[in-house]
């Protein structure tokens, strides 16, 4: 067992727009409230793409990676929740659990995030120099030294890949649904976009009892699988206007909608495509320094547009609950699981995520 401080593979991100090398890293050893996992399976995330292409900064080198479940290796001192062979799914929203917002039950919005102060020992290095650890987990690697209220247990019986899905994706999509939004049974819904965390809405929506889930997508084989997932339409917005179609759909508005992707024109035809006292919801991280515009009159109707950050979870109560979503067939991750690789295949699973061939690719490292 490897208990920190020994080289390990990781995927390192060099510079914006270069390929991801394949490097040895030294890995610390778990102090005070810590945790070493050793990552079983890795989720690419498209997140993860907007950092690649430099739409959100980070300093580098670094490993990224923020969708993983794996085994824990190694405890701090500190901790008692976890113990070695333990069975954890890691997620990005970390807390301190004393903030103010953790102290509200919004730990997804904690402001004071552990994390170990400049004067320690890194997290990550490489050839003795720092390497940042993306999300604070750094899952593209094949250990992550994180704090302990990163990771959540799960049972053993629990696989790996779709374990890791339930990191960010589903709980992002599903979490949208019925934690932000807090859809009603016999609503009408709306998600653009039918990535891994579109495909996440649409089950979200589908287990709150939607009536209606209308898909939109440029890509006929994802509204397909979205159609599979729980959407009873589609609407494909390579040939046609997709807030025109969905008023059509819906006599004149959604109920809810979901921006499921990213794009700043996208948010806007969420909002356009609600009904007056509708709400949409975005999801997608818009890149940094653009902003989203809605007319203002529109908010005389009672319109709403809200963010969600990572499905309003308390991931330590959430995840839980999706898995068993998952074991009682209500919550189907099998299917969004398009490609599964080694983490030598980082490159390729990016690719084909931006040629849109897949809802997820996993990366296995057992």
């Amino acid at each position: 067992m490897n208990e920190g401080g020994r080289p390990v593979k990781a995927a390192v991100f060099n510079a914006v727009n270069e390929p991801l090398t394949i490097e040895d890293i030294e890995v610390a050893a778990p102090t005070g409230r810590e945790v070493l996992v050793r990552t079983a399976a890795s989720g690419v995330c498209h997140s993860d793409l907007h950092f690649i292409e430099g739409l959100y900064p980070i300093r580098t080198p670094a490993v990224l990676g923020h969708e993983a479940a794996g085994v824990v290796e190694a405890v701090g001192p500190n901790v008692a929740e976890f113990a070695p062979d333990d069975h954890v799914i890691a997620c990005l929203s970390v807390f301190c659990g004393h903030c103010e917002r953790c102290l509200s039950g919004q730990t997804q919005l904690c402001t004071q995030k552990p994390q170990r102060g400049p004067g320690e020992t890194p997290v990550l290095s490489m050839g003795g120099q720092p390497v940042q650890q993306g999300f604070r987990l750094g899952a593209y690697g094949e250990q992550m030294l994180v704090h302990e209220n990163a990771i959540v247990k799960i049972n053993s019986d629990m696989p790996f890949a779709q374990a890791a899905l339930i990191g960010c994706g589903v709980t992002t999509g599903v979490g949208a649904v019925l934690k932000t939004a807090k859809v009603e049974a016999g609503s009408t819904v709306v998600v653009f976009g039918a990535g891994g965390v579109g495909l996440a809405a649409i089950q979200g929506a589908r287990i709150a009892g939607a009536r209606r889930i209308i898909a939109v997508d440029m890509v006929e084989h994802k509204l397909a699988t979205a159609r599979e997932l729980g959407a009873t339409d589609s609407v494909d917005a390579s040939i046609e206007d997709p807030v025109q179609k969905i008023r059509e759909l819906t006599g004149g508005g959604a109920d809810y909608t979901f921006e499921c992707i990213g794009l700043k024109a996208v948010a806007e035809q969420a909002f356009e495509a609600i009904r007056p006292g509708g709400t949409a919801t975005v999801v997608g991280m818009i890149p940094v320094g653009q902003s989203v515009e809605v007319p203002g009159a529109a908010l005389l109707g009672e319109k709403k547009l809200q963010g969600s950050n990572m499905g309003s979870n308390q991931f330590k109560i959430d995840m839980p609950r999706y898995i068993e979503f998952y074991e009682q067939g209500r919550l189907r991750l099998d299917e969004m699981i398009t490609k599964r690789g080694k983490l030598e295949d980082i490159n390729e699973a990016f690719r084909a995520m931006k040629a849109g061939e897949v809802a997820r690719t996993v990366l296995m490292h057992d």
